[in-house]
């Protein structure tokens, strides 16, 4: 059963899978979907730790006060996956963020990526954002109620951030001969990290099977074409050759992550239980 609080979290009272669901050869299990929202919540909380450091430091006031509510969107999306993958083994969302180590996380490099200078953080957002919005709106029609209901609310935001994503991307790279130069190399850096997001595994075989979450290979065309409109517009050309070969859904992971975990979990770890 699941509820959207007050706040409108997503809440779970209790876990309850179909038999249909639950049951049968290459059929999704409970513990294929409680790995499903963990991938889905390491995302979105990396991704938010990466936008969160932009505070005080974009190159306008008004961009501190973008990426910093941005940031807290993909916190609430996270809270709330990881809250729903805690519940199958009695973890709650703090220990799923603070308590586990590198190979314990399973987001994809995409997320991993540092944030560089403005383009970087830039062509990283319009990639993940363009992806999210497909993955959501997918999901909104998920057998499983609480991951429908997660999308429903994140979609909204998602659809946002996108558009965010989208304008400073033609801002860019039709501004100055640096804007453009810089968005043009950012765009060249990020992109071997996208095709990782529409590899199909094992796990979202049988979650598709199950009709809870969609084949990551069938959001790839809706993606394509969001971003052939975009690069069209802003005379940019999707980078052809290096792919690379990813490796974060099964705990393999970029070189950037340690640090980033390192700062994210420091005071949990320092303080033990503390509360404020």
């Amino acid at each position: 059963m699941t509820e959207i609080d007050i706040h409108g979290d997503v809440t779970v009272d209790q876990v309850e899978l179909s038999d249909e669901l639950a049951g049968g050869e290459g059929r999704a299990t409970t513990a294929d979907v409680a790995e499903y929202a963990l991938w889905l919540g390491d995302d979105a909380l990396i991704l938010s730790q990466q936008l969160g450091a932009w505070i005080a430091r974009a190159p306008e006031l008004e961009e501190d006060v973008a990426l910093g509510n941005i940031a807290l969107d993909l916190l609430g999306h996270a809270r709330s996956l990881l809250r729903y993958a805690g519940t199958f083994d009695g973890r709650s969302e703090d220990d799923l963020a603070y308590w586990r180590d590198e190979p314990e996380f399973r987001c994809a490099w995409l997320f991993e990526q540092p944030n560089g200078d403005f383009a970087h953080t830039i062509a990283r957002q319009l990639a993940a954002s363009v992806y999210q919005f497909e993955l959501y709106s997918a999901l909104r029609s998920s057998g499983d109620a609480t991951l429908a209901a997660i999308a429903e609310k994140s979609v909204k935001e998602v659809d946002y951030h996108r558009d965010h994503a989208v304008q400073w991307t033609l801002r860019l790279a039709g501004g100055t001969d640096e804007s453009r130069r810089r968005m043009v190399t950012a765009i060249d850096d990020v992109w071997p990290y996208v095709d990782e997001l529409f590899g199909d595994e094992p796990l979202t075989d049988r979650l598709a099977e199950s009709d809870v979450a969609p084949r990551p290979s069938s959001l790839r065309p809706g993606f394509d074409e969001v971003i052939d409109a975009v690069f069209a517009e802003a005379d940019l050309t999707v980078p052809a050759g290096y792919v690379s070969s990813g490796g974060g859904r099964r705990g393999s992971h970029f070189s950037t992550l340690g640090y980033l975990l390192a700062e994210m979990q420091v005071l949990a770890r320092q303080h033990p239980g503390a509360t404020w």
